[in-house]
C-alpha cells in the first residue's frame, strides 16, 4: 500500500464509522418519545396559562412604557417652553 492508499483507507474507515454512528443516532432518536409526551396535560395547561399571563404582562408593560415616553416628551416640551429654549 502507498501512503495515499493508507490515507484513503483511513478516510474510508472513518467515513464508515461516521455513517454507523449517524445510523445509531437516528435509530435512538426515532425511539424517543415526542416532545408533547414530556409533559402531562395538567403541566401543559399550566404552562400555557403562565405563558399567556406573561404575554399579557408584556403587553401591559409595553403600553406603560409608551405612555411614560409620551409623558416625558410632553414634560420636556413644557420645560423647554418655560425656559424659553424650545
Amino acid at each position: 500500500m502507498t501512503a495515499d492508499g493508507g490515507v484513503e483507507g483511513a478516510l474510508t474507515l472513518a467515513r464508515r464509522r461516521l455513517e454507523a454512528s449517524v445510523a445509531a443516532l437516528e435509530a435512538r432518536l426515532s425511539q424517543r418519545a415526542p416532545a408533547d409526551s414530556l409533559f402531562s396535560d395538567d403541566e401543559r395547561e399550566r404552562l400555557e396559562v403562565e405563558l399567556e399571563g406573561s404575554r399579557a404582562r408584556e403587553r401591559d408593560l409595553a403600553a406603560a412604557a409608551s405612555q411614560a415616553s409620551e409623558a416625558l416628551t410632553r414634560a420636556i416640551v413644557d420645560i423647554r417652553a418655560a425656559l424659553g429654549t424650545g
